[in-house]
């Protein structure tokens, strides 16, 4: 008899993802910045312009983006960290998802973090996601050239 794995299930794929978002102007270019780092050490970096929009609807693309790029990779367990007290709140079920706007991108978000599986979400300061942070302002730098 074999003791069961602490770290789920054997061949499930785990990895942490620091997500970021942000727009200059609120409304205003804006893009999102997604760092993923996979259980086997390897890093995948995910940007997009979103063209104009709120800071938070950026950070609730860049979550649908790593939430996304999970479930197309097969990853079971996903940690994501991010500076956004509002989203991972929202994520968490502790506020209440009051804008229009963000509704249905935090719909779309629960579906795929529910076809993960088991995602936590942890609320990082702004220093430790310097690298999500980035990606978010090399895709706001493409979203101002295109407008």
């Amino acid at each position: 008899m074999t003791q069961p794995s602490l770290f789920g299930a054997p061949g499930a794929s785990a990895a942490v993802a620091n997500i970021d978002g942000g727009s200059r102007g609120n409304p205003g270019p804006a893009g999102y910045g997604v760092r993923i780092e996979r259980d086997d050490a390897s890093v995948v970096e995910l940007k997009e312009s979103v063209g104009i929009a709120t800071n938070n609807v950026a950070e609730y693309r860049g979550l649908i983006a790593a939430l996304a790029w999970a479930v197309q990779h097969g990853v079971s367990r996903l940690h994501v960290r991010s500076d956004s007290l509002l989203l991972v709140k929202q994520m968490c079920g502790e506020y209440r998802v009051k804008n229009q706007g963000l509704q249905p991108l935090w719909a779309q978000a629960r579906r795929l973090a529910q076809q993960v599986g088991d995602v936590r979400f942890e609320h990082v300061r702004r220093e430790l996601n310097g690298e999500a942070d980035r990606l978010a302002n090399e895709a706001m730098d493409e979203a101002s050239t295109e407008h």
